[in-house]
């Protein structure tokens, strides 16, 4: 863990434009949530609901504005914290969810080797929910352990995530109503999903949480289609 007098924790750096998320992601959530993404997003209400966290303290690592998650879900929780590095997105979710006590945290989880170490040290007692940011974090690709150091760092905690596992430009043959079925591997998943010669893109993240609890096909854009991991960890019984 990290000693008490190392470095202090690496903060968020806010941003309002990057890749998966910023700018862009909340034009396509104007345009898209309640048509391309409904089905999606009704599928993670699902999830959600049946993750039963038993804590009052609930920490969100990337949630945007919210987009696909529900007000139900958020209300079990007497405090939530988010770790979202982008300013428009915390304005936004306090504007979507007024009635809720949500604070801001400054800890960059997803930066370098201790990121996941701090987490599970500055939040001791809160359920944690990755809200599809793993699948889309740099560090994966860059350090092949970094999951294994999430993994061990939260194995006391009571910890969820959806993310991207894979994605493509073209459409996909899984139905995008249904959940699909559980895969053994990646490439299993890819075969199923789409037909050779499609361009596929490995987000370096499947089986992340250490088990497959969902997959389901989200139709992010017209012309760009994920399919998406859900897992949930429990700490064992008499686990610190």
């Amino acid at each position: 863990m990290p000693d008490a007098h190392a470095d202090p924790h690496p903060k968020l750096r806010f941003h309002l434009l990057d890749d998966s998320g910023g700018l862009g992601y909340h034009l396509r959530a104007l345009r898209y949530r309640r048509t391309l993404w409904a089905p999606f997003i009704t599928q993670v209400a699902g999830w959600l609901s049946t993750w039963q966290a038993p804590t009052t303290h609930l920490v969100i690592v990337g949630p945007s504005a919210g987009y696909t998650i529900d007000a139900a879900f958020l209300q079990r929780f007497d405090r939530i914290t988010i770790l979202e590095p982008d300013p428009l997105a915390r304005l936004i979710l306090r504007r979507r969810f007024p009635d809720l006590r949500i604070e801001h945290g400054e800890l960059d989880c997803l930066s370098g080797r201790e990121g996941p170490q701090w987490l599970a040290r500055l939040y001791p007692g809160a359920s944690l929910l990755f809200a599809n940011v793993l699948g889309q974090t740099p560090v994966l690709a860059a350090d092949p352990r970094w999951a294994d150091r999430l993994r061990t760092a939260l194995q006391a905690h009571h910890w969820a995530s959806w993310h991207d596992v894979l994605s493509a430009t073209t459409p996909s043959l899984a139905d995008i109503d249904r959940p699909l079925e559980p895969a053994a591997d990646i490439t299993a998943l890819a075969t199923r999903c789409w037909r050779w010669p499609t361009e596929v893109s490995d987000h370096d993240s499947f089986g992340l949480v250490g088990r497959q609890d969902g997959l389901a096909l989200w139709h992010l854009s017209p012309a760009q289609w994920q399919i998406v991991e859900w897992g949930i960890h429990a700490p064992e019984s008499g686990a610190a």
